[in-house]
């Protein structure tokens, strides 16, 4: 989580929100892909740190799964990045601060607890909740 913590503060110094995101192989603990926040930079509103990192250990793989790898992101996913999870059949989602307004795994959408979803990762989430919680809070506080 340190890692996306580091992520997620480099991306506040672009200007972004403070989300970062590492992927892990979870047998030897390797880092398949890092990344942060990207959406303002890339005028692309997919460009979520889950989102560029799932994409990157993908290509680096060379497959549309990765099976086996674990997921580290500073808050919770939303809906869109809980589905690309699902879709990559993520082993373990462990995330920092929780999203009540645009979260998709323990609020809003919940998308692994719908019965159309066909991967549910192993999830964890609170992982050094207060500092991923006041990034985002110094973030915006901020941005006011």
């Amino acid at each position: 989580m340190s890692l996306a913590l580091a992520e997620a503060e480099a991306a506040a110094r672009r200007g972004e929100v403070p989300v970062g995101a590492v992927l892990v192989d979870g047998t030897t603990g390797s880092v398949l892909a890092k990344a942060g926040n990207r959406v303002e930079e890339l005028k692309d509103p997919t460009a979520h740190a889950e989102m560029l990192a799932i994409r990157a250990a993908a290509a680096r793989a060379g497959a549309k799964r990765l099976a086996g790898a674990d997921l580290y992101v500073t808050l919770e996913p939303c809906p869109m990045c809980a589905q690309a999870i699902s879709f990559a059949r993520i082993r373990r989602l462990y995330f920092g601060a929780y999203d009540p307004k645009g979260g998709g795994v323990d609020h809003g959408a919940r998308i692994f607890d719908q019965p159309t979803c066909h991967h549910r990762p192993e999830v964890y989430g609170g992982i050094q909740e207060t500092r991923a919680g006041d990034l985002l809070r110094a973030f915006f506080r901020n941005r006011r």
